[in-house]
């Protein structure tokens, strides 16, 4: 997944797993050249919110061993990793990280959708839950989504 190499960089290039907010921005906006300072603090936001990086004392903090991520030579993400994917994105990217075809966790998830009368994130959810796919960080959000 490119954001996780994204992330990874800065962390790689730095040799720590904690950096502060402005060398990581410095990092992907200028030393790297990927993204302007505005879209790498959005970059921020997003891999907060997908759980990649913590906020702590003015540092980030990459959840992840950034080492584990491979960054090819030549690689630049592309924007789309600066926005913010949906409950359902995320876990149907879970989903096809463990090897389910996404056409098939799709027509599955719709499928129990309609069965259950309930809303898509919550079907994702539980199709992720019966094929023994840990999607809990992404419980919450569609047990809130059906709460309101």
């Amino acid at each position: 997944m490119s954001l996780r190499k994204a992330v990874a960089a800065p962390f790689r290039a730095k040799g720590r797993e904690r950096v502060a907010e402005s060398e990581f921005v410095v990092a992907l906006s200028l030393d790297r050249d990927w993204f302007s300072p505005d879209q790498a603090k959005r970059l921020i936001d997003v891999a907060v919110g997908e759980g990649l990086l913590d906020r702590t004392d003015g540092e980030l903090v990459v959840s992840f061993d950034p080492d584990d991520e491979p960054i090819p030579d030549g690689f630049h993400p592309d924007e789309s990793v600066i926005q913010e994917r949906s409950t359902f994105q995320r876990v149907l990217d879970a989903l096809v990280d463990t090897g389910i075809e996404k056409q098939d966790a799709v027509a599955a998830i719709n499928a129990l959708q309609s069965e259950a009368g309930i809303t898509i994130e919550a079907a994702a959810v539980l199709y992720a839950h019966k094929q023994g796919v840990d999607v809990g960080t992404f419980a919450e959000r569609a047990r809130a989504d059906l709460a309101s």
